[in-house]
C-alpha cells in the first residue's frame, strides 16, 4: 500500500471518531468544514433530513474578494465564516454543531469558528 493511501485511510478514521464524537444525529444543525490548499469551504447540514441547508466558501460570486484585502488565507476563513453566520442567522438557526472534519482546530478552522461565534451563534 503506497504511503499516500495510508495518511488517507488514517484521515478517514480520524474523521469518523470526530462524528461519532459529536454525536451527529441529534437535534442540531452540523457546520462541516473543508480546506484545500487555496480554499476553505462550509456546509450546513440538516442530518435528519439529510440535505444541505446553505454553502459558503472564498470561492463564492457573494464573497467579493477583490474589494477586501486579503493578506492570509486565515483572514479569508475568517471572511467565509462571517458569511457563513450571516446566512444561519437568516435560516433562525441560532445554535449549530461544529463538524471540523478530521481537521485540527487551529488556523484556519479556529478563525472560522471564531468568526461564527463573534456573529452571535452558539456552537
Amino acid at each position: 500500500m503506497s504511503k499516500m493511501n495510508i495518511k488517507r485511510k488514517n484521515w478517514l478514521k480520524k474523521k469518523a471518531r470526530t462524528k461519532k464524537a459529536l454525536g451527529v444525529l441529534g437535534n442540531h444543525y452540523r457546520l462541516v468544514i473543508f480546506k484545500s490548499n487555496k480554499h476553505i469551504y462550509g456546509q450546513l447540514v440538516d442530518d435528519i433530513k439529510k440535505e444541505t441547508l446553505l454553502s459558503y466558501s472564498t470561492q463564492d460570486n457573494s464573497m467579493d474578494m477583490k474589494d477586501i484585502k486579503i493578506k492570509s488565507k486565515v483572514e479569508s476563513s475568517k471572511y467565509v465564516g462571517y458569511g457563513l453566520a450571516e446566512k444561519i442567522k437568516e435560516k433562525k438557526i441560532k445554535k449549530i454543531i461544529f463538524d471540523r472534519n478530521g481537521y485540527r482546530f487551529h488556523g484556519r478552522v479556529k478563525a472560522i469558528a471564531e468568526a461564527i461565534k463573534e456573529k452571535g451563534i452558539t456552537i
